[in-house]
């Protein structure tokens, strides 16, 4: 069975529809329960269409199940986008689920938002950087004091 377990559906319909089936839920309670039409999640439980990132999300709360796990079941998370910290998230079992999405969202945003910043600046910063920043605010108390 272990070659069943490393071959768990790539669809990420297909891996919605089975935990659905695993909840003994149905289509309509579970479209309900996410806030999507009955037909719109028919249509990705089929492959037919490929849901945005809020629409997983809202699955996986509906499902009870972690949001990242998802998202690397959708192909939105690659193992290697920081796989340690949304593992550690996801395995806090002090946090609730709400606090985990969250936390995931903050950490996935801060991941892209430095992505984008290292593609759209040269690195021309020097390694010290804040340095000049302390050094000017050192300055001004030594001049109140030597007057």
């Amino acid at each position: 069975m272990g070659r069943v377990a490393s071959e768990l559906p790539r669809d990420i319909g297909a891996f919605i529809k089975d935990l659905r089936s695993k909840a003994g839920v149905s289509l309509r309670q579970l479209a309900d329960q996410a806030g999507v039409s009955n037909p719109y999640l028919s249509q990705i439980e089929r492959g037919l269409r490929k849901p945005s990132a809020e629409v997983l999300q809202q699955i996986a709360s509906a499902l009870r199940v972690s949001t990242p796990m998802m998202y690397l079941r959708a192909g939105l998370l690659d193992a290697k986008d920081g796989p340690g910290v949304i593992a550690a998230i996801t395995a806090d079992a002090d946090l609730t689920m709400a606090q985990k999405q969250s936390l995931v969202q903050i950490y996935e945003t801060f991941r892209r938002e430095n992505a984008r910043g290292a593609r759209d600046e040269p690195a021309t910063e020097p390694a010290g950087d804040g340095d000049t920043e302390d050094a000017g605010d050192e300055s001004a108390p030594a001049k109140k004091e030597s007057a």
